[in-house]
């Protein structure tokens, strides 16, 4: 047990919550769908999981800050706490509009600029992924269903197979000749996308993910689950930590190669 467990019981207890509201919703014919200023789509089970996840959170946790992708940041308590929750109610909101059963609850924790507790809940997928610093990485269906989880031990990027989310965006941070490179480099390449390129690493299953744009709540569940699975976990320049904006994933081996493509 580490001084973190309390708190990764505490993300399954939302995450079983938070299922039960977007299944209940999935596929649902009087879904509600709006646009964000940025013009990315809301449901109304986006907004009702992180209420609902908030709500337990001011209950249970009221020293600790929270920030969520519908509702922004709520101060802790006093604004004393270094202790930080971070949530997006659906990550692949697009998927979970139009049926595709690939999306998730993202909760992480964070202390000052460090994430401490991942937890990704894929409940269309029946699958469940959490990881605590010095507690290690695992899936399943539940917290009672647990199996340890380990990245590949791949070292050559011929051998190696390639995730991404999409090449629209490398276009735009005129990274797209670097992915390119890769995607005729690697051995395979798919795009999963969102979180679930990061679990399948995370799971030994694929070797490298890359994003060139994310949000804090895009990313910070997913950091512990791929380091604590002995994976690398950086954004393009080499830095680690949850708020740099960009991600590269990588079991660890390959990871001075993809820096060196994508980061010059």
């Amino acid at each position: 047990m580490t001084r973190f467990a309390d708190d990764l019981a505490l993300a399954h207890v939302l995450a079983d919550s938070a299922d039960s509201i977007s299944m209940a919703r999935f596929r649902a014919l009087d879904l509600t769908v709006t646009a964000k200023p940025d013009l990315t789509p809301v449901s109304d089970a986006d907004t009702a999981v992180e209420k609902a996840i908030r709500s337990t959170l001011s209950r249970t946790r009221p020293r600790d800050g929270m920030i969520g992708e519908e509702f922004g940041h709520s101060v802790a308590a006093a604004g004393l706490s270094q202790r930080q929750w971070v949530i997006d109610p659906i990550d692949g909101t697009k998927n979970f509009v139009r049926g595709v059963p690939v999306w998730a609850t993202l909760i992480a924790l964070m202390e000052g600029s460090e994430v401490v507790v991942g937890l990704v809940s894929a409940p269309a997928l029946g699958r469940r992924w959490w990881a605590a610093k010095g507690l290690g990485a695992y899936a399943g269906r539940h917290q009672a269903a647990a199996t340890a989880i380990r990245v590949s031990g791949v070292s050559r990027l011929a051998d190696a197979s390639f995730c991404y989310s999409s090449l629209t965006g490398w276009e735009q941070a005129e990274k797209l000749d670097g992915m390119l490179d890769i995607m005729r480099r690697t051995w395979r390449s798919r795009a999963y996308g969102d979180f679930y390129g990061y679990m399948l690493l995370a799971e030994g299953a694929l070797d490298i993910m890359v994003e060139p744009e994310l949000s804090l709540w895009d990313v910070a569940a997913l950091i512990p689950i791929v380091t604590e699975a002995g994976g690398t976990f950086t954004d393009l320049a080499g830095r680690e930590g949850p708020g740099n904006g960009s991600a590269i994933a990588t079991n660890g081996p390959l990871h001075a190669d993809i820096l060196d493509i994508l980061g010059s």
